[in-house]
């Protein structure tokens, strides 16, 4: 079994900046593919970021989504099984509640997240951006 803790986030205005992180116990090895996704009210549940920690070649290959890429970083280390989101220049549209997850995926679908291929996800973390 696996537990996802997750910690920061808030509330900040237009062009801030917020960390999220995200504390992993459990077993470690069953999972391959770490990610972020957020939920908006009326809206489905969408994959931002996610990082491949499989134990190949591929290790540390990300995913971001378009309203991602060039704002926000995701990290994750190796030694206290801590996933990070670090999100820069946050938009209104940023608004919505945060969920880390994780789960048994290879390298092609960690790169195409699909929240139901995730098994282990953490409580959630409001995020709220105003203009």
């Amino acid at each position: 079994q696996v537990q996802l803790v997750q910690s920061g986030g808030g509330s900040v205005q237009a062009g801030g900046s917020l960390r999220l992180s995200c504390a992993a116990s459990g077993n470690s090895l069953s999972y391959k593919c770490m990610g972020w996704f957020r939920q908006a009210p009326g809206k489905e549940r969408e994959g931002v970021a996610t990082i491949y920690i499989g134990y190949d070649r591929n290790y540390g290959s990300t995913y971001y989504s378009d309203s991602a890429k060039g704002r926000f970083t995701i990290s994750q280390d190796n030694t206290t099984y801590t996933l990070d989101l670090q999100m820069d220049n946050l938009k209104p549209d940023d608004t919505a509640v945060y969920f880390c997850a994780a789960g048994p995926l290879l390298l092609f679908d960690c790169r195409r997240p699909r929240s139901g291929a995730f098994a282990y996800w953490g409580q959630g973390t409001q995020i709220t951006v105003s203009s």
